[in-house]
């Protein structure tokens, strides 16, 4: 089949995700149109994905499912039949129905998934007091990106016709699972420690957290997603989680998702 550059379009509040498939585009060796990177709070602008290009999709699982605001962002692009890869990362306990909720929104949205793969980053509840597979994707998970990266280009070389691949079939159910948490839980900033830097409000995907002009911190808990940049980017520790049903689900996950996870392909 012709040539092909590849393009990585990716949601990823901590980085993970975004280590995740940097690695992957790194192991495809193709040529790299510009990044489309959803994260930030004004991102979105509408944006059409050519059949030359290999979409990489990179998506964090927040309890079971794509996040919502992923979601929407993602049904912004629009594909033309070209081939897709799609990866989910995951906190070590259980992607559930993630990567085929995302399978099904390519396949919306105008792509044809060729391969997927389900990887291990840290969890964003993940902390000293819980630490939750901390340091993931650390250099076993990146070189497996690399690998699976390699394996898609050896598939794509080896192929006539991208319309003529059979369907992708990954793990899950429909009906998707429920949604985890629900709305007016957040992080929340120490004062006795926030020294007024902003960081927190620069990084939040969604403008939850706001800096006024004294620089007070203050925190919308129903537009958070929950996703934890603030907490893991604070230079001074003062984001902190102290939702009690947060710090519930933080100690349950450390003591019952210890045991390392390792990458899941599909091919």
């Amino acid at each position: 089949m012709r040539e092909l550059a590849s393009r990585l379009v990716y949601f990823s509040p901590t980085g993970t995700t975004r280590a995740v498939v940097g690695a992957i585009g790194a192991g495809l060796g193709l040529a790299r149109a510009e990044d489309l990177d959803l994260t930030g709070a004004e991102a979105g602008a509408p944006s059409a994905v050519g059949a030359d290009l290999l979409a990489v999709f990179g998506v964090p699982v927040y309890a079971g499912r794509l996040p919502a605001t992923a979601v929407d962002r993602l049904r912004r692009i629009k594909g033309a039949g070209g081939p897709a890869v799609l990866v989910v990362v995951y906190g070590n306990r259980a992607y559930e129905d993630a990567l085929l909720e995302l399978r099904d929104l390519a396949v919306e949205l105008g792509f044809t998934p060729l391969a997927a793969g389900a990887f291990v980053g840290e969890h964003s509840f993940s902390s000293d007091a819980t630490p939750i597979a901390p340091g993931r994707p650390d250099a076993d998970d990146l070189r497996a990106a690399r690998e699976f990266g390699l394996a898609v280009a050896a598939k794509l070389a080896g192929l006539a016709d991208v319309a003529a691949c059979p369907p992708l079939a990954v793990p899950g159910n429909r009906p998707y699972r429920e949604a985890g948490l629900s709305g007016g839980v957040s992080p929340q900033a120490d004062a006795a420690l926030c020294q007024g830097c902003g960081l927190c409000a620069d990084i939040c995907p969604v403008g939850a957290v706001r800096l006024d002009e004294e620089g007070v911190v203050t925190t919308d808990a129903f537009a958070c997603i929950r996703c934890c940049a603030c907490v893991k980017a604070c230079p001074t520790h003062a984001r902190r989680v102290t939702h009690p049903a947060m710090l519930a689900v933080a100690q349950r996950l450390a003591a019952n998702c210890h045991e390392r996870r390792e990458p899941e392909i599909f091919l």
